[in-house]
């Protein structure tokens, strides 16, 4: 795989179309809007939420069937997904899969070199140095050094699973990004399995291709959209 994709903006830490409240059976609802915000701009990108729903859903549903725990429960409406009422982690676990531009500067590599062994990092908030240690988590108690492992664990497996679904199609899981929750003392993924937090790059490709760091433009995030939405009937 000689294929190298640059991540040197990452647009996609600022794009928000979600909207999240509790509902009169108590779960958590997840409600994607046809909007966008990224660059300081806010754009509107037709069925964007429906799609976006109809993505997590779908792939909440297919690592179910790896016995992942996950916590959403069902579809509420065509934008709108229903969660166990969760409370969510303050930190993130990304999964890389290839060199990102932070990891290339240190290591002296390739940025966008695909790799055979994932990297994880624990970011805690969305700013670019948002990078902490498992030293951190564990000293500010943002969990328990048991919970911490479980976290491993399963991000392990979504990556496994994930990247596998993908290869079979075509495409390379460049970057994944897990949250989590607690319900009835018990950890679940959480959050978000969409455009946001799924990169993919095609294995074979002459460079063009929609780069899903570089989402710019409604155009941008419309294709990048559709082409996760078209890779799950794949």
């Amino acid at each position: 795989m000689g294929q190298k994709i640059n991540n040197d903006s990452i647009i996609s830490e600022g794009l928000s179309n979600k909207e999240i409240h509790f509902d009169e059976n108590d779960f958590l609802v997840i409600e994607y809007t046809d909007f966008y915000s990224g660059n300081g701009k806010k754009v509107r990108v037709k069925n964007l939420g429906e799609k976006f729903a109809s993505i997590n859903s779908f792939f909440f549903d297919y690592l179910k069937e790896y016995n992942l725990p996950v916590a959403f429960v069902q579809t509420k409406d065509k934008n709108k997904l229903n969660f166990l009422k969760y409370n969510k982690f303050p930190f993130s676990v990304k999964i890389l899969n290839i060199i990102d531009k932070r990891t290339a500067k240190i290591f002296s590599r390739k940025e966008g070199e695909f790799i055979n062994f994932p990297i994880f990092e624990i970011h805690y908030g969305n700013g670019k140095d948002s990078v902490i240690s498992e030293s951190h988590v564990i000293c500010f108690d943002l969990c328990s050094n048991e919970e911490l492992k479980l976290i491993y664990r399963i991000s392990s497996k979504v990556n496994a699973v994930l990247k596998s679904f993908f290869e079979r199609r075509g495409f390379y899981l460049a970057e994944a990004t897990c949250n989590f929750g607690k319900f009835e003392e018990k950890i679940f993924l959480v959050d978000d399995l969409s455009p946001h937090n799924l990169k993919v790059v095609p294995l074979n490709s002459n460079g063009n291709f929609i780069n899903p760091y570089l989402l710019n433009s409604s155009a941008q995030i419309k294709h990048y959209t559709d082409l996760l939405f078209n890779l799950m009937s794949a």
